[in-house]
């Protein structure tokens, strides 16, 4: 499916993998995709505040990656997601829930560490689910335009198709599916 890509669109997945890579993440979330697109200026045409964006997606990983329908459907259940996640971080320290899950070690990697020697930047950061259904889901949205190729369009219009927190942040700083097809169709 790669071959379909364009070249921004390459760009923007090879960014996701390099940001999970930078932050220590141990699976490549659609939290990355979305910083990607950010870096390459895919939002740009539609006023998007960089910044704001992933300081907004910051927040999101500071509470566990929840999103605020998560958040309401707890606060139904009477559990205080804010106070939670203060008591986590009371006793595990601040950005307890933000911290990279840990990556299995390898033999080879156990003896480059040993030998003072850092991990290849080729070591594999697999995708988690939601991740590939972006993906499937951008492939299936050029598919239904009759666009030839996946674009950068694409995978912000799948991100938004698919509930979770990018759309959620991204709805917050008024890019809608709408807006982003109307804003950027080529």
């Amino acid at each position: 499916m790669f071959e379909r890509f364009t070249r921004d669109a390459r760009d923007a997945v090879t960014g996701a993998v390099a940001e999970a890579r930078r932050t220590g993440a141990a699976t490549v979330t659609e939290e990355h995709l979305l910083l990607a697109l950010l870096d390459l200026g895919a939002l740009d045409p539609l006023g998007v505040d960089r910044t704001a964006v992933a300081a907004d997606l910051a927040a999101a990983r500071r509470r566990g990656g929840m999103s605020r329908a998560d958040e309401e459907a707890l606060a139904d259940l009477g559990i205080d997601l804010t106070a939670v996640l203060s008591r986590v971080e009371e006793t595990h320290g601040e950005g307890a829930l933000t911290a990279a899950a840990p990556r299995r070690r390898t033999l080879g990697s156990s003896l480059r560490s040993a030998l003072g020697r850092p991990e290849p930047e080729s070591r594999h950061v697999p995708f988690t689910q939601g991740a590939k259904k972006t993906l499937e889901q951008s492939l299936r949205i050029a598919l239904g335009r009759h666009d030839r190729h996946i674009a950068t369009l694409h995978l912000l219009l799948a991100l938004l198709s698919r509930p979770g927190t990018a759309a959620e942040v991204l709805a917050d700083h008024g890019v809608t599916y709408a807006a982003a097809e109307t804003g950027l169709a080529a």
